[in-house]
């Protein structure tokens, strides 16, 4: 079985690669297909841009194709950044100003409440939605970046029950608690029973 995983993001496609390495399953990335387009995300709900991606991806390729949508809410800013997280300082935004825009917001705040939220959508080659999964992981906003491990805002971010960032913390750690490993736990359980169901 051939599934595409829709992202450009490596982090992303790093850990999603580990986590499949038991199943009968090959991987392609976007990189596979030069000629793809790109879609507009224009949910309002992490599922909602998911549940896009993957069916715009699956359209176009005519495989099997899984695509997230992951971003940091923060509850002192109402929820943001939320599904506009890779773009928070502006359109073409590079991790270190979404974080200096953040950490900026919040630097009179001490509610430093947030969790990382990961929503990821299976859909077939047709692209019909066939499964949709949500992690979260709960945790608080540093003062300052820490640790240079991960994307994103894994600097600024300490998982609840931990006194290091993300960004501190090793890749193991990281695929066990995650938002992405959560969910991705779930895609794997509905992977290993469709796999199961067809021999």
């Amino acid at each position: 079985m051939k599934l595409l995983v829709g992202t450009g993001n490596k982090g992303k496609l790093l850990e999603i690669t580990e986590k499949f390495g038991e199943l009968p399953i090959e991987l392609k990335s976007l990189k596979d297909f030069p000629e793809i387009l790109q879609p507009e995300e224009t949910g309002r709900t992490f599922a909602e841009n998911a549940i896009l991606k993957a069916r715009w991806y699956s359209t176009q390729t005519g495989l099997w194709t899984l695509a997230d949508d992951s971003g940091l809410e923060v509850e002192a800013l109402g929820g943001l950044p939320g599904v506009i997280s890779a773009r928070y300082a502006g359109v073409g935004a590079k991790d270190e100003d979404n974080i200096r825009k953040l950490l900026d917001e919040l630097k009179n705040e001490r509610n430093r409440s947030a969790r990382f939220v990961c929503s990821m959508a299976v859909s077939d080659e047709k692209g019909i939605l066939r499964f949709l999964a949500e992690g979260v992981c709960d945790g608080i906003i540093a003062f300052k970046p820490r640790g240079k491990n991960g994307f994103g805002y894994d600097s600024v971010f300490i998982p609840k029950g931990f006194d290091k960032t993300f960004g501190e913390l090793s890749s193991l750690v990281k695929q066990k608690i995650s938002h992405r490993a959560r969910a991705l736990q779930k895609i794997i359980s509905f992977f290993s029973d469709f796999i199961g169901n067809k021999t």
